[in-house]
């Protein structure tokens, strides 16, 4: 039986999976926009932290350290690969998405409490 933490889990897995083929392989799609790669690396980190959070549930503190750790060893490997490069522009993005998930997170954790404490008679 799987439950939604479980599904998470997976998710998390094949993500970071992806992702890892992604910035390790060759590159072979084009830039369709200026700072494309960017904006990649920003949504992927944003959605390896909303996997990871519902996945494990981890204080805040925890998965921003442990994505960040991920985060520079990618760009540690890419500096060691012909056909890649390091850059802390990437470090930085990746940085950006964990911070944006936690930010659109805690508005909507706290919208909820409002909701809630709204729709309750005085």
């Amino acid at each position: 039986m799987i439950n939604y933490r479980n599904f998470f889990k997976l998710a998390l897995l094949v993500a970071v999976l992806v992702t890892s083929y992604l910035v390790f392989s060759k590159p072979n799609y084009p830039q369709t926009f200026q700072h494309m790669d960017k904006v990649g690396h920003l949504g992927s980190f944003f959605g390896l932290a909303f996997l990871a959070h519902y996945a494990f549930k981890p204080k805040w503190y925890y998965l921003f350290g442990v994505l960040a750790g991920y985060a520079m060893l990618i760009e540690i490997v890419q500096s060691r690969l012909p056909y890649r490069s390091a850059s802390i522009g990437d470090v930085i993005a990746d940085l950006a998405g964990i911070v944006l998930f936690y930010l659109l997170n805690f508005s909507f954790v706290q919208y909820k409490k409002l909701k809630a404490k709204s729709s309750h008679p005085k």
